[in-house]
């Protein structure tokens, strides 16, 4: 990874009498371990629920909480994080984020009723939102060219194959030691990890001075709270149905603050949130668009595959996370192959590659049965929609980023990561619905002839297909984004940091992101 990546020259802007030559594996270490965490503890606590609930007493309704108050907090705060790394600069959010992740971890993990461990997964997805848009902003702003391609490849690998890695850590924990160590596993990574960026990491985003633009306050709260109802009407259709008053009436009140925060966005803040004009950008709205249904789809297959491999094929909570681990390597892989070919063919070739992949590999999950088997139904469509995810992950987070200005790099880290988890939440969710109405309507019509795990499976096979649909609109939206091919950023002289020359090169312009010097190829 060194000889690959080399040395970056001093970043900081604020204070370069400071600023140290420090090895680019570094900074890309510091990134992706925190986006490792934030990514793991989404999934890790789910082989490890039955224990969670027999211990802290969490009624059945109550126990998806421990799951969905991260997915709550964490989707609902991560624009408001994105914008934080901006102003506030990314190493100040990135500590701030990943101190209150790790602190949430220490305490959940010492829960001792099920409102303490609720509350503190609550907080860690604040943490989290926080975090994980910073560690995409050090990224852009430390890598151009081929380097940030490169590393680009590293974090999206890291990212693809936390939500993997947290099924079989979390089966592995929970068997040989107790749940608690699937918070407590967070503890050294986050020390370690605030200890380095302290001694490494300097600032280079922080804007500062009497024209400094503050948080939008009013676009935050409304897009929190907006993003936060939609999120909690949607994880609780489990237990209300989509049309009931209950659902219907969170989801108005979600509409109602979503629309208020487009009117302050455009109407009102001076210095909006989400500046709407970033969305005229082909690559910023396009990524996001594919992002968000990819999400939809990728996040569906871990869950219908858990439950599929522990309630039809029998197996063990640390089994079925073993079974992943093929799966987690072949994100990996894609991820490594995805980075070295953006800089010879292109965003898009790989768009259409990596979608084409996921329709298959979804359409081949479709054909499980009850009576399947791992290595004929499971093994090869979970490696092809794993490949899948490692080829997007890297031109999407790059196309996302692309022509953004330097003073945005985070607010466009923090949309990607909300369409990503907002696509995953919903995403989830209608297809779950869609799954349990056809087992539901598969056992009502038999009356009692089909067996449950027959209806289970083809309930999961709807899911499937309904999936494959979705990846297929991907394939359609990957034409909005535009043939681009990033190239390497200007000379400049040793030592000298390439955004700030640019910048003087070009007195009276905003500099913007390494990532934007990209070469238009014919659509």
């Amino acid at each position: 990874m060194t000889e690959a990546l080399g040395t970056s020259p001093p970043r900081d802007t604020l204070d370069t009498a400071d600023a140290r030559r420090v090895p680019d594996w570094v900074i890309l270490a510091i990134a992706c371990v925190a986006q490792f965490m934030v990514v793991l503890d989404v999934s890790i606590v789910n082989v490890a629920l039955p224990s969670i609930g027999r211990d802290l007493h969490y009624s059945p309704t109550g126990l998806q909480w421990v799951v969905n108050a991260y997915v709550l907090t964490f989707a609902g705060f991560l624009l408001l994080g994105g914008r934080a790394s901006d102003l506030f600069g990314r190493r100040r959010v990135y500590l701030f984020g990943l101190g209150l992740f790790t602190l949430a971890s220490l305490v959940g993990g010492l829960a001792q009723n099920s409102a303490w461990l609720t509350t503190a997964r609550a907080v860690q997805g604040i943490g989290g939102a926080f975090l994980s848009p910073a560690t995409l902003t050090i990224i852009v702003t430390t890598f151009s060219g081929a380097r940030m391609a490169k590393a680009l490849g590293v974090w999206s690998a890291v990212a693809g194959a936390g939500g993997a890695a947290g099924s079989i850590l979390g089966g592995v924990l929970t068997a040989e030691i107790s749940w608690r160590w699937v918070l407590f596993v967070n503890i050294p990574i986050g020390t370690a990890a605030t200890v380095a960026a302290l001694v490494y990491l300097t600032e280079a985003t922080r804007q500062q001075g009497a024209h400094a633009p503050r948080l939008d306050i009013a676009g935050a709260i409304t897009v929190t709270a907006g993003l936060g109802a939609l999120i909690y009407a949607i994880v609780g259709t489990d237990t209300h149905a989509w049309g009931s008053a209950y659902t219907l009436s969170i989801l108005g009140v979600a509409a109602v603050l979503l629309a208020a925060f487009a009117v302050i966005e455009a109407k009102v803040a001076s210095t909006p949130l989400v500046p709407f004009r970033l969305f005229r950008s082909r690559s910023v709205s396009g990524s996001n668009i594919v992002m968000f249904l990819v999400g939809a789809g990728f996040f569906s297959m871990w869950y219908f595959l858990s439950l599929y491999l522990q309630n039809v094929l029998g197996y063990s909570a640390l089994r079925a996370g073993m079974a992943f681990l093929p799966m987690a390597c072949t994100i990996i892989v894609g991820a490594q192959v995805s980075s070295r070919l953006l800089n010879r063919i292109g965003v898009r070739p790989l768009l259409l590659s990596g979608t084409f992949f996921l329709v298959v590999g979804f359409l081949w999950l479709t054909q499980i049965h009850s009576h399947g088997d791992y290595w004929a139904h499971v093994f090869g469509p979970g490696c092809i929609v794993s490949l899948a995810i490692g080829l997007l992950f890297t031109p999407l987070a790059s196309a996302a980023t692309s022509g953004v200005h330097f003073s945005e790099a985070g607010l466009a880290s923090g949309v990607l990561n909300t369409a990503r988890q907002m696509g995953g939440s919903i995403g989830l969710a209608v297809l779950a619905t869609i799954a349990i109405d056809h087992t539901h309507a598969i056992l009502g019509v038999s009356h009692g002839a089909a067996s449950t795990a027959a209806a289970l499976t083809s309930g999961y096979a709807r899911a499937f297909g309904v999936a494959a649909a979705l990846g297929a609109v991907a394939i359609a939206a990957s034409f909005i984004v535009p043939s681009i091919r990033p190239k390497p950023a200007p000379e400049t002289a040793r030592g000298e940091d390439p955004v700030t020359a640019q910048s003087v090169a070009q007195p009276g312009l905003d500099p913007v992101l390494p990532a934007a010097v990209v070469r238009p190829e014919p659509a």
